[in-house]
Formats: structure tokens, sequence, C-alpha cells
């Protein structure tokens, strides 16, 4: 039992930093009703804009520059957090007034849109960052190992992992204890009552997406110290997010949240002991799932399903 503990935390750990990358997915798709194929390039955007603001590559090569450097790493890596998930919200929001002909469409133009929109992304990130692998640096307080129990345990995962808990916590706030959640919400059930009502439906979908966007780019920040940042990382994001989104089901919170520590777990012990079957565990994960709710754990009815 003491040795399946550390697989069990890894597996937590990997589960909450899944549902902050499914939580913008699953935010899109159930008020737009728009399967997003760019949110892992958005995710790998956010990153890369995170890196050049520790990095200071905004301002190479000028004596702002310098002194940005000697900042310290915290101060520049607290910064990166805001800065890289913002940038990345504007790039969803410009992607968002793209989307904008293919709404009361089939959603495969859509899809269709949003997969071009990846490959774009991709590319410019090609050709602003290179195509090598690069390194987000972290602070040293949140690097290295720690022991705990006889067993060692990595302290930035530890970090991720809370750091996720407090996002999931600031977005459903958001969503279930103040007004605009509640406009959010009654979006993803009936945009035309939202229109009656007197509310704006394309600047509700401008900032829902732009949110989606953002928690994208953060969970993008947070994860690549883990996962590596290359320019194609958004590729290993895209599959596990719409996974956790089928499994939880379209448009649940609370569904997100657990199906996302679900896969992790799923993942995390059976790469433990069957390491050729850990991704494979998440797709056997959604067929049992789906086998006996068609919905997933949590879902409801969407017009995805007409």
């Amino acid at each position: 039992m003491l040795n399946l503990v550390p697989h069990l935390v890894n597996g937590l750990t990997l589960g909450l930093l899944f549902a902050l990358i499914a939580l913008g997915f699953t935010l899109i798709v159930g008020v737009m009703e728009v399967i997003n194929l760019a949110h892992g390039s958005l995710f790998a955007l956010g990153a890369y804009f995170a890196l050049s603001t520790i990095g200071g590559d905004w301002f190479a090569g000028t004596g702002f520059g310098v002194w940005w450097q000697g900042l310290p790493l915290w101060t520049r890596y607290v910064l990166a957090l805001a800065i890289g998930p913002i940038l990345a919200g504007a790039a969803g929001m410009v992607l968002e007034f793209c989307l904008r002909p293919a709404y009361g469409k089939a959603p495969l133009y859509g899809l269709l849109l949003t997969f071009g929109a990846a490959l774009v992304i991709e590319e410019l990130i090609r050709l602003g960052w290179g195509t090598g692998e690069q390194h987000l640096e972290v602070p040293q307080a949140i690097n290295g190992a720690f022991f705990m129990g006889g067993l060692i345990f990595s302290k930035y995962k530890f970090f991720a992992a809370g750091f996720a808990i407090l996002a999931i916590l600031a977005v459903w706030l958001l969503l279930e204890r103040t007004p605009y959640g509640a406009v959010i919400k009654a979006g993803a059930h009936d945009s035309e009552m939202v229109r009656a009502l007197g509310y704006d439906l394309a600047t509700l979908r401008l900032l829902v997406f732009g949110l989606g966007a953002a928690l994208a780019g953060l969970a993008g920040v947070v994860m690549v110290p883990i996962w590596g940042l290359r320019p194609h990382v958004g590729i290993d994001v895209v599959i596990p997010a719409f996974l956790i989104i089928a499994i939880g089901g379209v448009g649940s919170f609370w569904g997100a949240v657990l199906a996302s520590l679900l896969v992790g777990l799923a993942v995390g012990v059976t790469g433990a002991y069957a390491p050729a079957w850990a991704t494979m565990s998440m797709y056997i994960l959604l067929i049992l799932i789906l086998g006996l709710r068609a919905r997933g754990l949590l879902g409801r009815k969407s017009a995805l399903e007409s």
C-alpha cells in the first residue's frame, strides 16, 4: 500500500492539472457549443508568452531588459502567471471574431476553423520561438524534491496542484456567486432568453471564449515545467481535454473536475504498473463510462446532440 501512495498522489496532481485545462474547454463548449480544437495551441501560446516574460525577451537589447533580468525570479514568475494567460485570452478573442460566421451552422464548420487556427498558432510559435524544446524557469523555492513519510515528492507538483485548486475555486466562485456567472450559465442553456433579457450575446461569447483561452494559457504556464515546452505540446493537451469533457458531461463544471481526477488517477496508477497502458487507460475509462451513461457523469442534453 505504501508503494501505491506516490502513484495516487501523482495521479491526483495530474488530475487537478487536467481539470485546469478542461475548465476552459468546457466553458467554450457549454456556452458556445463549439469544440475548440485550438485549445491546446492556446495552452502552448500562454506558456511561450510566460517564457518571454520570465526571460525578458520583450525588452531584449534595451536597458530595460537588463533591469528586468535583475528582478527576483519570483517577481518575474508571478508576472508570467498573469501575462501569459492574459495574452492567450486576447488571442482567444481574436479567434472568436473569426468564428462568428460559423455560428448557427453545422458543428463541422467550427471544428475545421479551430483546427486551422491550431495549425496557424503552432507555426507562429515555431517562427517566434524556434522549433527546439524550451525550459520554463521556476523559483528555487518550488523546485526540487522533498521527503515525506520516507517517500520522495516533487515540490513543483504540489505547488501546481495547489495552484490548480485555487484556480478551480476561483472559476466556481465566478460562475456561482457573481451576476456575470449567472449570465454565463444562462447562455449555456438558453441563449435566446439571454438575448431577450437585454444582454449582448456577442459580447458574452467574446468574453467567455477569452476566459476559456486564458484558462488554457494559465494551464500552460503551470504545466509545462512538468511536461516540457515545445511547439506541438498543445497536441498532448487537446485529446485529454476532449476525453474529460465527454466523460464528465458537456457543459458540467463539476463533471469536468470529477472526470479530470478520474483520468489523472487512471493514468498515474496505470503508468506505475503498466506504463505501456498509461495513455490507453484514458480511452478505456471513456468507453466504460459512456457505455453506462452516454451523456457522461454529470452531463445534460446539449445542442451538439442534435
